[in-house]
């Protein structure tokens, strides 16, 4: 559920339900999800999550892919635990948990004006569910840090009952007599054992050697930082220190890590920045690493290849505007271009209109391909080379298309072998592109807000056009028309075949060719709508708003020459142009700012 969802369609239903039903609700149901090796690759193709190599960092002896955790709080009952490891998220906090468990449910108090959730401070969850949960998970991907509760005696047994699945334990600071008394503990348990202190207590731990400490409930970031300052006078630099809670916005998260905290944990702020948060922290913190140049020599090839698919769509729109048949096609027919004519001059339009769209969408094709390559896989940038990837790969798989109606002529062929060496060395030469992204987005502002109603925008247009592209391509194998081209043509296939029974082919090639092409270009919209979005990445605004002209130019303007007026016929086109105006429109002032 990335942010253009979630703030744009369900928050606003989920905020109309119970609290606890609907975070279980949704826990519940992402868990699901990403229990199968599809959903969490669809999970990873609609946010693409991975953090950037940029904060890894070990502590206590673990790596730690990512410097943001997410709070017990959250998810207190583990439902959601198997999606949490594939959100971005480089560790998790479980718990509090004790023997026997809470005997009542946790009921949630959500202030949406203010924006804050109240729980039940005594809940905790059963240790025999906490194992349950943990053996049920397909596989732990992240540290889990478990945070017990109970008697003393109670503490121990927790911890060692739970040791093959935890990283670390945390426990209040109150809850030790003395130094002594933690070490006694830290040895029983033999694993790091953390301290969850608040800003009363930081000064009573002068005499202890904590394996790391946890700063919570803080009444301000600010406040935290001193208590940060605090520890690291106290007990070094070498210490780890994690903090909980107070960040609302990736500026707060990067401002704790710049000064002295180790780790940062997201509590019930979380919910209301949304599920992107990790995420937009995660490349604000990259963004202040310095950048390793690497060199994609392979992106030229890639630009190549895009370039060459912009020509020939500029040739095949020169001919769709002019003879619209070409030699071959009369050839392969048997009569000349006035032959249709003199039959029904409708046909020839017919084609033209087929052509045309065609041509409008390889040039927008092309135009990402290009900016892609340019200005994505030269940066290093291991998305716009997926993206290219992908699209480029079903596109060539497309060519199988043309002959469904035994129809393929020599030009398309001769274009499929000089596009594959161009796309071949590209993918080769481009292997060391790796580079996740970083972002200059810090704070939730109004132009972040507007975004993702475009973003969201986007996404539905590059679906649409991919699952159009699909339900084109198999009509141009299989019937070749639907009713609306019937009744334009005022002709039925069986009149078509008795007039010449090469014709059909010849359309449903052409048919056939036009949906690979808008399948493959809606894939790439799709992925530069997912993946691309980020405050100033202006490159990213410009590839939509003039990669889309030619393909809705020449994809409207045909029919209207050709008098193909049909409304239902229309109605897909007018619904994809305004998505694109509002994806436009909303994006720009997050994409172009400085």
């Amino acid at each position: 559920m990335p942010d253009w969802s979630y703030h744009t369609l369900f928050k606003p239903i989920l905020q109309t339900l119970p609290p606890s039903f609907s975070r279980e609700f949704i826990h519940r149901g992402m868990s699901l999800l990403s229990s199968s090796l599809i959903g969490r690759a669809l999970i990873e193709f609609l946010g693409h999550m991975a953090p950037s190599k940029n904060p890894e960092k070990s502590l206590f002896g673990i790596p730690f892919l990512s410097t943001v955790g997410l709070s017990g709080k959250i998810d207190p009952k583990l439902s959601g635990l198997q999606a949490f490891q594939n959100l971005g998220f480089g560790f998790i906090e479980i718990g509090p948990v004790s023997i026997q468990g809470s005997s009542r449910q946790q009921e949630l108090q959500i202030d949406p004006k203010q924006e804050q959730i109240l729980g039940d401070p005594r809940f905790s969850i059963k240790l025999s569910t906490v194992k349950e949960r943990l053996y049920s998970l397909t596989k732990k991907q992240v540290p889990l840090f478990i945070r017990v509760e109970g008697t003393f005696q109670e503490k121990i047994q927790i911890c060692n009952e739970l040791h093959p699945f935890s990283d670390g334990f945390i426990l209040n600071c109150q809850n030790f007599n003395s130094a002594d008394q933690y070490d006694f503990f830290r040895s029983k348990v033999r694993k790091p054992v953390i301290l969850a202190c608040t800003a009363e207590h930081i000064n009573k731990l002068e005499n202890y050697q904590p394996s790391g400490i946890l700063l919570e409930d803080f009444p301000s970031p600010e406040g935290m930082i001193e208590a940060l300052v605090t520890i690291k006078n106290t007990f070094g630099d070498d210490l780890p220190v994690i903090t909980s809670g107070g960040i609302r916005e990736p500026s707060d998260a990067v401002t704790l890590l710049e000064n002295g905290a180790s780790l940062v944990m997201l509590g019930f702020e979380y919910v209301f920045t949304g599920p992107g948060l990790p995420k937009r922290i995660n490349e604000a913190y990259s963004n202040r690493f310095a950048k390793e140049t690497a060199v994609v020599k392979g992106w030229f090839w890639y630009w190549l290849f895009g370039l060459s698919i912009t020509i020939a769509g500029l040739i095949a729109l020169f001919f769709s505007m002019t003879s619209i048949i070409l030699p071959y096609d009369e050839f392969f027919l048997g009569m000349m271009r006035n032959d249709l004519l003199e039959f029904n001059p409708a046909i020839l339009y017919f084609m033209a209109h087929d052509r045309m769209t065609l041509s409008g969408t390889m040039i927008a094709g092309g135009i990402i391909y290009m900016q892609l390559a340019k200005l994505g896989v030269r940066n290093g940038l291991h998305w716009a080379r997926k993206a290219i990837n992908i699209a480029g790969i079903i596109g060539f798989l497309g060519i199988f298309l043309f002959i469904g109606y035994g129809y393929f002529d020599w030009l398309h062929g001769l274009f499929w072998l000089m596009l594959l060496p161009l796309f071949i060395l590209g993918y080769l030469k481009s292997k060391n592109a790796t580079a996740a992204p970083t972002s200059n987005n810090l704070y939730n502002h109004r132009f972040w807000k507007w975004s993702l109603f475009g973003q969201l925008a986007f996404v539905l247009l590059g679906f649409a056009l991919t699952i159009g592209g699909g339900v084109i391509s198999v009509i141009g194998a299989s019937s070749v028309f639907v009713p609306t081209d019937l009744t334009y043509l005022c002709l039925t296939p069986e009149m078509l075949n008795e007039f010449n029974e090469r014709l059909i082919p010849v359309i449903a090639h052409d048919r056939a060719g036009f949906g690979s092409a808008l399948l493959s270009v809606g894939l790439l919209v799709l992925m530069l709508a997912l993946w691309g979005i980020r405050e100033g990445e202006r490159w990213v605004w410009w590839t939509f708003t003039i990669g889309a002209i030619p393909a809705f130019l020449s994809g409207l303007i045909t029919h209207f020459i050709i008098g193909y007026t049909d409304f239902v016929h229309l109605l897909p086109a007018y619904i994809a142009v305004a998505l694109y105006l509002v994806g436009v429109i909303c994006t720009a002032p997050f994409l172009l700012k400085k």
